[in-house]
């Protein structure tokens, strides 16, 4: 074995420990959807959806609710917070909403995996953790990705994802506050994986400790210059330390 070969296999070790350490105590899991679990918008793309909202919204009339940016943004999340923002008690705002929810179900639909994710989720439930998605999509959406995977007893009915009350999107920690006061959980005993700086800071201020998913580089230094200490690249070595017998709790 070379000297590069031997740090690297040093730096591996030192990974997996450190995981095995994060996921000791943890009883209870809660996942962000889109990213941890699934690419939502794999096939059924999220610049079409967002250009979907922004055209609903303008047959609607009010053109002024988005900034130019807004309007050419291809991320259908940016278009619903701006309206949220803007004009929160107004029916335009349950209207984009469920355009959005109707999107994200035929999204679900033709959605990818993310890699390991199905596995995880099973070894996880069957060493005794509980699990819940907290998501700022559609939970009907999660439900209908999730029945599709044969993995909705992994979550029975512990699905907390968005409402028409926007000012509770992450980085609000409410859906994962309403999953751990569901779950009889408390935040020291928990875990959210998440992918956005907007999960960070929702775990952060729920008091859950956190694990990133950076399925890239870039997304990797996001996730740190956020404030996460610990990432992972792929869900792979999270499932080997599982399946290597640790308890749960």
């Amino acid at each position: 074995m070379t000297s590069d070969a031997t740090s690297a296999a040093t730096s591996d070790a030192s990974e997996i420990e450190k995981l095995r350490e994060l996921i000791a105590s943890v009883r209870f899991v809660l996942w962000d959807f889109d990213g941890p679990i699934c690419r939502l918008f794999a096939r059924h793309r999220a610049e079409r959806v967002a250009a979907d909202l922004v055209g609903w919204l303008e047959r609607q009339g009010p053109r002024e609710l988005l900034t130019d940016a807004e309007r050419v943004s291809p991320d259908p999340q940016v278009v619903l917070r701006a309206v949220g923002r803007r004009s929160p008690d107004s029916g335009l705002v349950a209207g984009l909403e469920e355009q959005l929810t109707q999107q994200e179900l035929r999204a679900a639909a033709s959605a990818l995996p993310t890699a390991y994710a199905d596995p995880l989720i099973r070894t996880w439930t069957a060493v005794g953790a509980r699990l819940a998605v907290t998501t700022d999509n559609s939970p009907q959406a999660a439900g209908a990705y999730l029945e599709a995977r044969g993995l909705t007893r992994c979550f029975a009915t512990h699905l907390y994802g968005r409402t028409r009350q926007l000012d509770h999107l992450k980085p609000h920690p409410q859906c994962l506050i309403r999953a751990l006061d569901a779950m009889g959980a408390t935040a020291s005993t928990a875990l959210m994986i998440g992918d956005s700086g907007s999960d960070v800071a929702a775990a952060r201020e729920a008091g859950v400790p956190f694990l990133g998913y950076a399925c890239a580089e870039s997304r990797e230094e996001r996730l740190r210059a956020a404030g996460a200490e610990h990432v992972v690249r792929s869900l792979e070595p999270l499932l080997r330390v599982l399946r290597s017998g640790r308890p749960v709790g």
